[in-house]
């Protein structure tokens, strides 16, 4: 299908002015419709739709499985120093928390100074971080470490409040003091020993996946400069994939953990709806999570063990069933003997030859080693990223109608076109597109009948090209924008979990992602098979062109 021309520039100025007019907005809106395949959703019949949700929880298709557990060792570390590497270097004295804090911050500056831009940190916390690591150093030397994350550094995506630090959300104007209190999952991994060394930049609002910002300087991949990084959780993604960090907090509202993990080639993974508290997160509206980006599989175990739980301060994890503490750290054991992974074919039809070839060799070694692959069908999967479109653009629209009326002037020029196309949506359009959503968790519901996973490529294809101008001046690129949400909205409308893997590269050594989605409140089966895959030696975050070494 032909698509609307990438714009960047002058261009896409002229069309910015254009957009904010009546007739560009609804024009706008007629082409984005088409390039996006949202005006397909009409003609979808009446038995894909149900009755408009009442709630954001997400539907089990069955009770919680229990799988046996084979007790296999955790996965091996990466090229990139773990937690597991430091707090090893920390408990025999080879190395202080505040050497490592204070080399981190060094080696996030040095990949800032390079050209293009491969920095991944947007305002650091030199002060904190060190003052924390002189405390996490005083307790490993009286052997009192408070857990796997003492001492280790970590860095926080712009949308989510840190303490003294200001929360931009991708902006120029949103404020820039310095928050009162950390958010929750925040404040849970600072209790957990975990040193944060600056917030990461993001997309503007979170609103495209390409990891371009006027706004800001962006990180290039630093598996190829001259390639995109993936976003919204641009610099978190980056961070973790060059070593700076074993593990970093992003936000997933169509696939915004999940797209920069595979793209940079780590782990990623949302939870389920309600798994993670968003209480001191920006986000808003019923796709939006908060999760973890790591080097590995056990971080990304600890990190989600130590993010999770009830919070008063967010109504949304009330729905979380009672787990045993340490399940998912357990689940990194279990294998996958007896494992049933549902693969939709037509869904992979649509990904590039390196995405399938890899994606398909991943699940044959799962099936070498006890799992069982069945095809399965999926009716509306194909339109869950133009369904997730509408959804997460309308209650974005609504919910920075005075950002939008105040500070247009100010958003970048993509993201004006955006919003002024997102006026012309009806009320009814967006219930009616609510009611296709409802039918997918139907659809889900029912596949996890009878499947533990349903495997999916990550992206359509590895991270495309971008020139300066482009990344200067933002750009729009519709085709862009749906090979890297093709796969994930399904995730966000459901609510249910799903984990990216870097599970190989295509010919020019750009990584691609495999996805697996796992079944309401199960996360611990999403994990033991990234983690079988990684311990196979099939998902392996490759050490990039461009690096950090925090450990000398």
């Amino acid at each position: 299908m032909a698509r609307s021309p990438r714009l960047s520039g002058a261009p896409l100025k002229n069309l910015a002015r254009f957009a904010r007019t009546r007739i560009g907005g609804i024009a706008l809106q007629r082409i984005l419709r088409a390039d996006l395949g949202v005006d397909r959703l009409e003609a979808l019949p009446d038995t894909l739709r149900s009755d408009v949700p009442l709630d954001t929880r997400a539907h089990p298709g069955r009770s919680p499985r229990e799988h046996a557990s084979q007790d296999l060792p955790w996965p091996a570390p990466g090229w990139a120093p773990s937690s597991a590497t430091l707090t090893t270097a920390y408990r025999d004295g080879r190395v202080s928390p505040r050497d490592v804090v204070a080399r981190a911050l060094a080696e996030a500056r040095k990949l800032a100074a390079g050209t293009p831009s491969v920095g991944p940190i947007l305002d650091y916390a030199d002060d904190i971080a060190l003052a924390e690591a002189a405390e996490s150093e005083k307790r490993w030397r009286e052997g009192r470490p408070l857990g796997p994350f003492d001492g280790v550094p970590w860095a926080v995506k712009e949308q989510t409040a840190v303490r003294g630090m200001p929360r931009k959300g991708g902006t120029s104007f949103l404020d820039s003091k310095g928050q009162a209190r950390d958010a929750t999952s925040v404040s849970r991994v600072r209790a957990a020993g975990a040193i944060t060394i600056g917030t990461t930049p993001m997309t503007e609002f979170g609103m495209t996946p390409n990891g371009a910002n006027a706004k800001r300087v962006m990180p290039r991949n630093p598996h190829g400069t001259d390639r995109l990084a993936g976003g919204s959780s641009t610099g978190s993604g980056v961070a973790v994939a060059t070593g700076l960090v074993p593990f970093a907090l992003g936000a997933d509202g169509g696939g915004s953990i999940r797209i920069p993990s595979a793209i940079n080639g780590v782990f990623g993974i949302k939870a389920t709806w309600g798994r993670v508290s968003r209480a001191g997160d920006i986000s808003g509206g019923t796709v939006a999570h908060v999760g973890p980006l790591a080097c590995s599989t056990v971080d990304l175990a600890h990190a989600l063990e130590v993010m999770s739980g009830l919070d008063g301060e967010d109504p949304q994890t009330f729905a979380a069933p009672g787990r045993q503490a340490g399940s998912f750290v357990a689940a990194l054991g279990r294998g996958v003997r007896g494992m049933t992974i549902g693969v939709p074919d037509t869904e992979w039809a649509d990904a590039s030859d390196p995405v399938q070839r890899a994606g398909r060799a991943a699940l044959a070694a799962l099936e070498k080693e006890g799992a069982k692959l069945v095809p399965i069908t999926l009716d509306l999967a194909k339109h869950a990223s133009a369904i997730g479109v509408v959804i997460i653009a309308c209650e974005a629209r609504a919910a920075l109608r005075k950002e939008w009326r105040e500070h247009a002037d100010e958003m970048g020029d993509d993201l004006q076109v955006s919003f002024s196309a997102l006026d012309a949506f009806t009320a009814v359009e967006y219930l009616e597109t609510c009611r296709l959503r409802s039918g997918l968790r139907r659809e889900m519901a029912r596949v996890f009948q009878d499947v533990d996973l349903v495997a999916m490529p990550s992206t359509v294809a590895a991270a495309a090209k971008v020139s300066d101008i482009d990344m200067r001046t933002g750009f729009l690129d519709t085709k862009i924008i749906d090979g890297l949400c093709r796969f994930m909205f399904l995730g966000n409308l459901t609510g249910l979990p799903a984990s990216s893997a870097p599970v190989g590269c295509d010919a020019a050594g750009l990584p691609v992602g495999l996805q697996l989605v796992g079944d309401a409140w199960d996360e611990a089966t999403v994990l033991a098979a990234t983690a079988h895959l990684e311990r196979l030696g099939v998902a392996v975050p490759r050490r990039p062109r461009v690096t950090a070494s925090i450990l000398g």
